[in-house]
């Protein structure tokens, strides 16, 4: 999208099924899985670049021998440079100790990083900050190996201060109040609960403290500790944790907010937020790679069982349709066709746009993310053009030329590439003035191939601040001196805030509720916004069941089309000669394209959780206010 929005964070987790000599014998190095889960995290790259981390666990190592590695980065590159580090260590190893290098048993033993069971972690900071404390994985350590506990995941919760309460009233003390400390500490004390009671039983059958072990391994009850842990979560959550002696599990929130998807064969179980990449990575069929239920864990035992476990009674199924439209990488085989059907679901109001009249429109898109959804309008436009070509030949009754005839079926839309972003311009001027003209120019147009009679059609994937194209986009294109400038959004407005992963927590920020605001003024309806305001505050204190959102009476007075109209005035500077207007996909036409993912709170207000609705209602009070903190 023009206006960038940060990505979600993404999980990857390879647990090996074999000892190591096998890969080694199979594959070459007995550093098959650290390999695997580099790829799955740089193909996940795309999903969160302020921060990178892994951690491994060796199963078959002497007491005393270091059996957990992790390493985080929050460099420019922060993969990269993880696993740069990791390879200069494994390198300097092996340098001084040349006659190892097939010695896997050795290797084992003696060498970092190398293991059974890895999880890594590609973020982007919604809530702490970047500093590397706030990287995952979390490690929550001890000196019993089940009680040692690394925390990844793909989650925002709405309620991380009523988690941290609890953590108080059970007699913590957590160090953070951010919610993957809440979560990793509420894990961490019903583990130890559960390893607790397991020692007991252990004792009651009549072993030792030291017999005990691998019995607390053997009957953990990993689906009791998380269905005690997550009883009060609230949020849109994949998250993966790993036990210091092998177990592992990944959970999924009950609405299936986040992605999360699985796969498993004799050699590895393999879990990662995005479908395409484990197909890629591991070179498996699609139909053999399974999406995680909501309100289930994948548990993987130290000894290779896996099981599919309740947790959490399942809601309806309200998988976020940021991920479809956006975030998630476009070579997933139904991401790409669901962004096609969005291009070409939008494409009969552009239609109305331009008068039917093909011929003399531009078609393109902007930025480079959203040129799927342009095949998708391409198709369409060429579909209609096809139909006017056969209306017109049947309207010449068979007395058409042969030239006329030539002349109308090789006629084609123009499809063109208009804008390049040439390079991300860093501000080191600090007035308006001078930034504004920086940003003005972030994208290079090709001239030559608008002409003053066209319309020039612009797809994006959405529009959510305006910002990009108030200050650059629509200023440069219209450079080329097009009729008509027409943006389309191939997403509905948004007009709410976003509380499960995305960073879209200020409301105020949202061009759709600035032109709503706008249009209350110009009809003497601005008193509602003092209204709406008195009634969130009013329900800050009132129980979770009586939340509902009142922020959707700002924009109940007004059409969507009044709202886009207004968008386009509030868009448009006095130096844009050519008219502008802006299009919006409707929330009809996204579900039609993707119906399986129908998460479109940010679009609707519909919230998917009660924790949804009290943050909506707190951002408006944010709002109004004048407080630009968080809304949760």
């Amino acid at each position: 999208m023009s206006d960038v929005l940060k990505h979600e964070c993404g999980i990857a987790l390879v647990r090996l099924l074999k000892p190591l000599q096998y890969y080694k014998d199979k594959y070459g190095t007995a550093f098959y899985g650290l390999n695997k889960l580099y790829l799955l995290m740089e193909k996940q790259h795309n999903r969160g670049q302020d921060g990178a981390g892994l951690a491994s666990i060796k199963f078959n190592v002497d007491q005393g021998t270091r059996y957990i590695s992790r390493i985080r980065s929050n460099k420019t590159q922060p993969i990269q440079d993880v696993f740069s580090q990791i390879n200069n260590r494994i390198n300097t190893i092996f340098d001084n100790n040349e006659d190892k290098l097939d010695d896997v048993k050795w290797q084992e033993e003696h060498m970092p990083y190398i293991g059974n069971l890895f999880l890594g972690h590609v973020r982007y900071g919604t809530f702490g900050g970047n500093s590397i404390e706030n990287v995952h994985p979390f490690l929550r350590q001890s000196n019993w190996k089940h009680k040692n506990l690394i925390v990844a995941g793909n989650f925002n919760m709405t309620n991380s201060k009523q988690l941290m309460q609890e953590l108080i009233t059970l007699g913590q003390h957590p160090k953070e109040a951010t919610d993957t400390v809440t979560v990793m500490e509420k894990i961490g004390h019903f583990l130890e609960d559960e390893v607790a009671d397991t020692y007991k039983k252990a004792k009651s059958a009549g072993f030792n403290k030291k017999q005990a072990s691998p019995y607390i391994e053997e009957n953990l009850d990993i689906q009791r500790i998380l269905k005690r842990s997550s009883k009060n979560w609230d949020g849109g959550y994949a998250m993966a944790g790993l036990l210091g002696h092998g177990d592992a599990f990944v959970l999924r929130d009950p609405s299936g907010i986040r992605p999360a998807f699985w796969y498993q064969d004799d050699e590895v179980v393999v879990v990662a937020s995005e479908r395409p990449v484990i197909q890629t990575t591991f070179n498996v069929p699609i139909d053999t790679i399974k999406e995680l239920p909501r309100g289930k864990a994948l548990i993987i035992k130290k000894n290779g069982t896996t099981s599919l476990e309740r947790v959490m009674k399942k809601r309806e199924k309200l998988s976020c349709s940021f991920e479809r439209i956006y975030f998630s990488r476009g070579s997933d085989a139904d991401i790409y066709q669901e962004r096609k059907k969005l291009g070409k679901f939008v494409f009969p109001e552009i239609l109305k746009s331009i008068n039917d009249d093909i011929s003399n429109t531009v078609f393109t898109y902007i930025p480079n993310t959203a040129e799927t959804s342009f095949y998708g309008m391409m198709e369409a436009a060429e579909d209609v053009l096809n139909q006017q070509k056969t209306a017109k030949i049947l309207a010449g009754g068979g007395k058409l030329s042969a030239e006329t005839v030539t002349d109308i079926l090789t006629e084609r839309p123009r499809f063109e590439k208009i804008a390049i972003k040439d390079a991300k311009l860093r501000t080191f001027i600090t007035d308006d003035s001078s930034r504004d003209d920086l940003v003005a120019h972030v994208y290079d147009v090709t001239y030559g191939v608008v002409k003053p009679t066209d319309n020039l059609v612009i797809i994006d994937d959405s529009i959510v601040r305006g910002t990009t194209l108030k200050k650059s986009i629509i200023k440069i294109v219209d450079r080329l001196s097009p009729k008509k400038i027409i943006v389309v959004s191939s997403a509905p407005q948004i007009r709410y805030p976003d509380c499960y992963g995305i960073d879209m927590v200020r409301i105020g920020d949202f061009i759709a509720f600035k032109a709503a605001l706008e249009l209350l003024k110009e009809t003497n309806q601005y008193a509602l916004v003092e209204e709406v305001y008195n009634k969130c505050k009013a329900q800050q204190v009132s129980d979770d069941k009586d939340i509902i959102n009142h922020v959707k009476e700002i924009y109940a007075p007004f059409t969507n089309e009044e709202i886009s109209g207004k968008i386009a005035e509030m868009l448009k500077t006095e130096e844009v000669n050519a008219e502008v207007e802006i299009i919006y996909q409707t929330v009809e036409g996204l579900h039609k394209a993707c119906p399986k993912h129908k998460g479109d709170w940010y679009f609707t207000g519909d919230y998917p959780t009660n924790g949804g609705h009290r943050v909506v209602n707190q951002a408006f009070i944010n709002f109004y206010e004048g407080n630009n903190t968080r809304a949760y």
